[in-house]
Parts: C-alpha cells; sequence; structure tokens
C-alpha cells in the first residue's frame, strides 16, 4: 500500500504536501510558544524563539505601518515593547486592557529597550476602557490620588514598584534571620493577654446562630495580637534565638501618617543576653543588612521612589547604610532637647514619653542616621521591661531606635528574669493572675533574655522616604476605614 502511495505522489504534489507538513510544523511550534514572564524577556530570555507573554496594556503607540504596545506583568518595573503589524491592530486594544501576545523575541534596534516582541498574535483576555479607567496613560498620578482606589492602584508604576520591594524587604529580613542561627515562630493572631498593656485591643466574637449567648468562644475573652513578644518570651525558654514576622493590631483611634489598625511586625528574642548592646547589634545589622539587599536586588524600583516620589531620598539611606548608629542614653535625649532652640508642642522635661516631634529632633541632631535611645525612665515601660535599679532615677533597660523621617522604628529591652522583681511589679499593676503562666517561665529554667520588635510598614518609609504609612501596605487599616 505504501508503495502504491509514493507512486502516486508526483513532484507538484510532494511539494504541495511538504509545504502542507511544514506549516503544520509552524503552527505547531506557534501553538507552544515559551511562556516567559517580562523579566525573563528583558533579559534576553529565548531570544530569536517563539514566545508568549502575558500581561496588561501600559501603552498603545499606533503607526501607519505598526502599532507599539508596552506590556507590563508585575514582575518588572520595565515594561516589554511589543511591535504587532497592521493586521494586529484592535480598537478593544487599548492601556490598561489585559492581552497574551505570542510572536519572536528579538534584539531591538533602539536603545531605550534590548529587547522587543514581533508579535504573530495578540489576544484580548481582558477589556479596559480608558476613559472610565482612573488611571490615564500619560500622567504621573500621585500616592494621595492612587489611594482613592485601593482595588486598581497596584496597576500603577509607582505602587507595583513599592510591592516588589516590600515582597524583596520580606525576604530579605527573613534571610538575615535565618543566616544568624534564628528560628521562626508562628505565634498566634487570637490571643487572651495583652502584651502592651495599653487597652488598644480588638475584641474577637464569633456570629451567627449557634454561638452561645451566655459564654464566651474560648471561654475567656480573646483579642487580636498586639504583639508576638510573649510568645516568643515562651519558646526563648527551649530556643536562644527566635522571631516573627506577622500582622498585629491596635485599635487606636489614630488618623495619623504613622499609625495603622492593621500592621506587620517583625520581633525577635535573644536568650542568654544581660547587655542592650546585644539587642542593638541585631536591630542594626537586620536594618544594614535588609536594606542593603533591597538596594542591590529592587534598583529600578528604588530609583523610582527616590527620584519621582522622594527626591534627594537617596543621600539620606546611603548614609544610613554607611555609618554606625550612635547610643545615646534619655538623660542626654532630654538634654539635648531641653538645650534645643526649637519650640516643642510637647514638654521636654524628665520622666515624659518622646513625642513625634521629639524623635525627629534628635534624629536630626545626630546627623540624620538613626540613632538608639536606651534607659528610658522605668514608669514609661511595660511590666516585663528589666529594672536597672538605679537611682535617684529609676529607669528599665530598654531601647528605641529613631530613624530619619518617621522617628520611632524599633523598641526593645531586656526583659525582667528576676522572679520577685517580676512578681511584685504584676502584683502592683494587678495582674498576677492573669499572667501566673508568666511567672513560670521565671520558676523553670530562666534565664536572662531581651528583645525588640520592628514596625515594617516604617522600615519602608524610612528607606523610601514615604511620607504616609497607609501608602506602603497593600489594604491599609485605620479607624473609620476597611475599605475591601
Amino acid at each position: 500500500m505504501f508503495h502504491g502511495v509514493a507512486k502516486a505522489l508526483t513532484a507538484t504534489s510532494f511539494t504541495s504536501v511538504s509545504r502542507g507538513v511544514l506549516f503544520g510544523i509552524r503552527q505547531y511550534c506557534k501553538k507552544t510558544a515559551t511562556k516567559l514572564r517580562v523579566s525573563e524577556a528583558l533579559l534576553g530570555a529565548e531570544l530569536g524563539e517563539n514566545v508568549k507573554v502575558q500581561g496588561w496594556v501600559r501603552s498603545v503607540r499606533p503607526q501607519k505601518t505598526n502599532t507599539f504596545l508596552h506590556v507590563n506583568d508585575g514582575s518588572s518595573l520595565l515594561s516589554l515593547q511589543v511591535v504587532a503589524g497592521p493586521q494586529l491592530n484592535d480598537p478593544l486594544l487599548t492601556f490598561g486592557s489585559a492581552v497574551e501576545v505570542t510572536g519572536t523575541l528579538k534584539k531591538s534596534p533602539h536603545q531605550k529597550q534590548p529587547v522587543e516582541l514581533e508579535a504573530d498574535q495578540i489576544h484580548i483576555v481582558g477589556e479596559c476602557n480608558p476613559v472610565d479607567f482612573p488611571f490615564k496613560i500619560k500622567e504621573r498620578h500621585g500616592l494621595e490620588y492612587i489611594r482613592q482606589f485601593p482595588h486598581l492602584r497596584c496597576r500603577t508604576n509607582a505602587f507595583s514598584s513599592l510591592l516588589r520591594i516590600r515582597s524583596e524587604a520580606t525576604a530579605a529580613i527573613h534571610s538575615y534571620f535565618r543566616d544568624n542561627g534564628f528560628t521562626q515562630i508562628h505565634t498566634p493572631i487570637i490571643t487572651s493577654n495583652d502584651c502592651e498593656g495599653a487597652g488598644e485591643l480588638f475584641q474577637v466574637e464569633p456570629s451567627g446562630p449557634e454561638v452561645e449567648k451566655d459564654g464566651n468562644f474560648f471561654s475567656v475573652p480573646a483579642f487580636l495580637t498586639v504583639s508576638g513578644q510573649l510568645h516568643l518570651e515562651v519558646m526563648s525558654g527551649a530556643f536562644s534565638r527566635v522571631y516573627t514576622f506577622g500582622p498585629t493590631f491596635r485599635a487606636e483611634n489614630s488618623q495619623s501618617r504613622r499609625h495603622l489598625a492593621e500592621f506587620f511586625m517583625v520581633e525577635a528574642e535573644i536568650s542568654f543576653t544581660q547587655s542592650l548592646e546585644d539587642l542593638t547589634k541585631v536591630m542594626e545589622d537586620m536594618f544594614r543588612s535588609a536594606t542593603e539587599h533591597v538596594l542591590a536586588h529592587c534598583v529600578e524600583d528604588v530609583d523610582l521612589f527616590h527620584k519621582h516620589v522622594t527626591p534627594g531620598h537617596r543621600d539620606t539611606v546611603d548614609a544610613m547604610v554607611s555609618k554606625r548608629f550612635p547610643v545615646i542614653t534619655y538623660n542626654e535625649a532630654i538634654d539635648i532637647l531641653n538645650h534645643s532652640s526649637e519650640k516643642f508642642a510637647f514638654p521636654t522635661n524628665w520622666g515624659c514619653d518622646l513625642m513625634t516631634e521629639h524623635e525627629k529632633y534628635l534624629v536630626k541632631h545626630c546627623g540624620n542616621i538613626p540613632v538608639f535611645v536606651t534607659d528610658y525612665p522605668y514608669d514609661l515601660k511595660p511590666f516585663y521591661a528589666r529594672d536597672n535599679q538605679d537611682h535617684p532615677k529609676h529607669t528599665a533597660a530598654a531601647v528605641d531606635l529613631l530613624v530619619p523621617g518617621v522617628g520611632e522604628l524599633c523598641g526593645g529591652s531586656l526583659r525582667e528574669e528576676r522572679l520577685d522583681r517580676l512578681s511584685a511589679r504584676l502584683e502592683e499593676a494587678g495582674l498576677e493572675d492573669a499572667y501566673s503562666w508568666y511567672l513560670d517561665l521565671r520558676r523553670f529554667g530562666s534565664v536572662p533574655h531581651g528583645g525588640f520588635g520592628l514596625g515594617f510598614e516604617r522600615y519602608l518609609q524610612c528607606i523610601l522616604g514615604v511620607d504616609n504609612i497607609k501608602d506602603v501596605i497593600p489594604f491599609p487599616r485605620f479607624s473609620h476605614s476597611c475599605l475591601l
């Protein structure tokens, strides 16, 4: 049978079949195009090959012979230029639309981009009406404007850059702790204790028809956590170095530029330490390590902020990572404030808590780089802070890290490991029953230890120079606002 078919094939028919086979191969190759992220395509992956890119149109420039698109998928600040012939022109191909482009990745003849995608096919996945879309193609929208659209602001260059920086900074912090012998602990979000003792708690209560009316779901009042510190202290009885990184909640009725009802906190606890220097070293090293990592791995994204959102801030960041952080005591801080010609809204007498205006002034006084303030008045700190037993000025072994543009970034202390003193402090505060378990930690194999917490959003404000904390978190939660 095969010989019969072969004899039937003339030269013309063989050529026709060959062309058909080649066409089929080409079609198969197109169907099996290599899928690339935009960041991979820009690096020249699969150069000269048939590839597929999916993303959103950031610009459209129709010309007589070709239409030029820029497509972005969030993997890079830079977009991939797509060159489409007139046969692919489509009125639905607009700014903001979602597309899938298949074609050949080639070197670009223009210096502004290393490669471009010569399109064979453009499939419009999701339409976008540019008239109704709140972001316009040739406008640079400010952070305050795009904050009005929490469901759409990730489509802008500034906020997509922020999210990539946030992701990379998260990875850098985890990497620092892993490389320095810390064990990560997943501390609970629902808790029965108030670590800070300020009473700014969100109470957790179930809803639904089956809820018991005469009791709590957990048999005790439960709250959203304000800190994972006490749970880390539990773990520090078996691990010498632990940390946690997760959401925390404060029911502060505040509309300030540096407070949120929900934010992320990095917290660490170190056992077998009796020195604040052990804590300040970890704080400083973590800050420097994470910042250097972000500067090295998010070059274009950080540059966007430092050039267009917060011009001139890069010099401040470079100074922060290149200089050692000075250390001053609370006593010295009060002396600096009292000898200042600055007019403060809040008093600066010994025993007062440092307010944001005081913190920012101290940072400037110390060269506009981060500064540690240690040994605060004992009465200003929570029950767990270690008593320095100094007289006549009674202080606690506590430390805050103050940074440019923000004020307080980190707060920490040595913990009171002496059972008699801790028992007296809890009894004085009327908390001895609620924290009997905490006293057990001191009864059974207790060691000197200490720890700190860092506000992650404030850290991002600090390195990017962003004025409002609501602009460095995907979905800000604050009083009278819980959108989405």
